[in-house]
């Protein structure tokens, strides 16, 4: 396994790849790795010979209000696990890399980045629609693999590759889970021991909304109600929606996702679920 931390040096070593016809997947990531990530590095060495994991917590798309200095960082664990994996390449560069004095160009995505995340977060998208797109071109990755937890995300990307004709095919990775059913994040490690033990009511609820749903009780209703159950158990819902899938458009009919966010502690939890059923 190689780390590189420059890019004329992550650019040799791609066109060695290629030299060798060895296809390369990407697993964008900021570090701190759980059992999420490993998923996607696996599921991305079905899909290429060569494994590119990039490692950057990236700035831009932090707000100014938001945790950028505790995001959590584990260079060494994050390696370790990279190498008993059998990843080729880690791409780990500094900010002056990525942003270099003087830059100037970002991407601005509407569509699925208007709403829910993209208004709590504003810039939020912008800054993972800069990066991922810079990474795709520092690499030259042939497919990169994204977990389904960050749906919306997911889809932004899918537009941003689709509007700017990247030559890059997006795979998702279906949201790894604890055994209690919650998502996983880097972001677990800084709930509480008893906010730990609440946090699976996000997910439960969110899967009961589903099967209310799905045998024909109206959403509406249903999503209030669960949200309701959350603030009386002490969560800060932001939104509890059912979308369509791809544009994030309310949901009419056929299939849906529900998109949850809801604050507990100082902790923001994401999930989303699927609706495979339902008039």
């Amino acid at each position: 396994m190689r780390v590189i931390r420059d890019l004329a040096a992550l650019r040799a070593a791609t066109a060695a790849c290629r030299m060798q016809g060895q296809r390369l997947a990407l697993v964008p990531t900021m570090g701190a790795l759980h059992d999420g990530h490993l998923a996607l590095v696996t599921e991305a060495r079905r899909h290429a010979e060569a494994v590119i994991v990039s490692i950057f917590v990236n700035p831009l798309q932090f707000l100014p209000t938001e945790d950028l200095d505790r995001y959590p960082r584990d260079e060494d664990g994050d390696l370790r696990k990279l190498e008993s994996l059998g990843t080729d390449l880690v791409w780990m560069p500094g900010v002056p890399t990525m942003y270099p004095p003087g830059a100037a160009t970002t991407i601005e995505v509407t569509g699925p980045a208007q709403g829910f995340e993209g208004t709590a977060r504003p810039g939020h998208f912008r800054g993972v629609a800069t990066v991922c797109t810079k990474l795709f071109s520092q690499t030259g990755a042939d497919v990169a693999v994204f977990g389904e937890k960050d749906w919306q995300q997911l889809q932004v990307v899918k537009r941003v590759v689709a509007d700017l004709d990247l030559p890059i095919r997006i795979i998702p990775h279906e949201t790894v889970r604890e055994a209690d059913g919650l998502a996983l994040s880097s972001r677990n490690i800084r709930l509480s021991p008893s906010e730990r033990a609440l946090a699976p009511l996000l997910p439960k609820l969110m899967r009961e909304s589903l099967d209310r749903i799905a045998a024909g009780a109206p959403a509406d209703p249903v999503l209030s109600d669960a949200q309701d159950q959350l603030r009386a158990a002490g969560f800060a819902p932001d939104y509890l929606a059912l979308v369509e899938p791809e544009t994030l458009a309310p949901w009419q009919s056929g299939p849906g996702r529900l998109l949850a966010a809801a604050r507990l502690g100082d902790v923001r939890l994401l999930d989303n679920m699927p609706l495979t059923t339902g008039g």
